[in-house]
């Protein structure tokens, strides 16, 4: 199970499904409450997309949301 805390320092980035691979386009860098709020915002569509990554783990927003 991962656990964090609010005021851990994460990037939270959209990765698209494009061809060649898609990219990463980052959203936001800080705190975890800000950036699950911001991701809270999104379209559907978009939070499909969306990972948050912290030191040392990797995260789709929508599983972690899931649990927040």
């Amino acid at each position: 199970m991962r656990t964090t805390f609010q005021d851990a320092s994460v990037r939270l980035y959209h990765l698209d499904g494009g061809p060649e691979g898609g990219a990463a386009t980052t959203l936001f860098y800080g705190p975890l409450s800000e950036a699950m709020r911001i991701a809270e915002q999104q379209p559907t569509e978009v939070q499909e997309g969306l990972f948050i990554a912290t030191d040392n783990d990797v995260v789709a927003f929508l599983d972690l949301f899931e649990g927040y």
